[in-house]
């Protein structure tokens, strides 16, 4: 049983300080964060903290409902939503995707991963969707940075077909539809289930959704997971007003040393439906939002008296599902850590994942605790920001 919700006042002041003297030295324009104790009674205390500017001399303030990009923090939302469609019968996790994804069927695999694409040999085993949630179905980012993917001929034929499969922005021009097919082009980089490669995974999830449920990926997701939890302020697109307040978008630039405002999809694109909804990157959120459905995970599957997860599912979720040697053997961004399904998994028990462009959340079940931190600088989780944001976080709860 978690403890009783309760965070330690001087512990969040001192979280406040470090924030806002970041803010200050202008490493990053601005910050929301949330860290809140979550009880198994339904009680909570939660603490939300605003810091700074949208953007480095905007004047607009950060507000506690600014929405974010939350680019890799979508990939929890997806994988939980495969879950919910599992548990209603609409997929099985175990069998083969074929039958939602015939495109995917009959696979071949590279006998080397920067070899020739007619280098190749059957693929042992079909994809499952289990294989998707695990990040083992065979493909994925095979780098790290600055070559995330390197050029071997498999990520040139990816390029070449405006595939999109590692970063978030631009986005792929095609429908769902017509990106799997062209995926379905390309042969595997490994035998299904043997390695962990990125992103993906969850690329592929938003289609098989659409497919299982007979409907967009965005309506399904707002069905199963955002109407339940009231998560409003969140989708694949959202309203106009909602659309101009997002914040710019940062990273420093060895040219300039600085955090330095990077170019970006225009608010109208965000304002408009999504041609191909990435349930790897797509969703905007805010900081109450998110916490919304990562109370759920605290709450094992349950908000207000709905079980909106099965328990059974949000622990598959939120366990390792990876072998000790996938584990090693895998590529960034695992870093050593284990996996579930959409999300990272330490051996205490703590999970969670970031975004790409300054986004983190983690849950720590052993305290009832839930952390978020919402910018939009890059720097942010690669410099020890979030990593101390969630030190502290976690002394806050002691």
């Amino acid at each position: 049983m978690a403890p009783a919700p309760h965070l330690n006042p001087d512990a969040l002041h001192t979280l406040h300080q470090t924030i806002a003297a970041r803010v200050g030295r202008a490493e990053l324009p601005g910050v929301v964060t949330l860290v809140a104790r979550v009880g198994d009674d339904g009680s909570e205390q939660v603490d939300v903290g605003v810091f700074g500017e949208t953007g480095l001399g905007s004047g607009d303030p950060m507000r506690r409902d600014t929405p974010f990009r939350i680019t890799s923090m979508t990939k929890p939302i997806v994988a939980a939503t495969v879950l919910a469609l599992a548990e209603a019968g609409a997929l099985d996790l175990d069998a083969p995707v074929d039958g939602l994804l015939p495109e995917l069927a009959d696979r071949r695999v590279l006998t080397h991963l920067d070899g020739p694409l007619d280098r190749t040999v059957p693929a042992e085993r079909p994809i499952t969707a289990r294989d998707l949630l695990t990040f083992r179905l065979g493909f994925g980012m095979n780098g790290g940075p600055p070559d995330i993917n390197p050029p071997y001929p498999i990520n040139l034929a990816a390029e070449a077909r405006d595939l999109v499969l590692a970063q978030p922005e631009p986005r792929t021009p095609h429908t769902p539809d017509e990106w799997i097919r062209l995926l379905g082009e390309l042969p595997l980089m490994d035998q299904p289930g043997t390695r962990w490669r990125y992103n993906v995974g969850s690329l592929v999830q938003g289609v098989l959704i659409a497919r299982a449920a007979k409907a967009p990926l965005d309506d399904v997701v707002r069905e199963l997971i955002f109407d339940p939890l009231g998560m409003a302020r969140t989708g694949f697109s959202v309203p106009e007003d909602q659309a101009r307040r997002l914040p710019g978008w940062y990273f420093t630039d060895s040219a300039a040393g600085k955090p330095t405002r990077q170019p970006a999809e225009p608010w109208q694109t965000w304002a408009a439906p999504a041609v191909f909804p990435s349930g790897a990157a797509g969703l905007i959120s805010t900081a109450d939002d998110y916490y919304a459905f990562a109370r759920m995970l605290l709450r094992h599957g349950s908000h207000e008296g709905r079980q909106v997860l099965s328990q059974e599912s949000v622990t598959l979720m939120t366990t390792n599902q990876l072998t000790p040697e996938q584990v090693a053997e895998a590529p960034f961004p695992l870093d050593g850590e284990g996996w579930g399904m959409g999300l990272s998994v330490t051996a205490g028990g703590r999970y969670g994942w970031d975004g790409g462009w300054g986004t983190f959340w983690a849950n720590h079940p052993r305290l009832g605790l839930c952390a978020i931190f919402m910018s939009q600088t890059t720097d942010a989780i690669f410099n020890g920001t979030t990593a101390e944001f969630d030190a502290l976080a976690t002394q806050a709860a002691a």
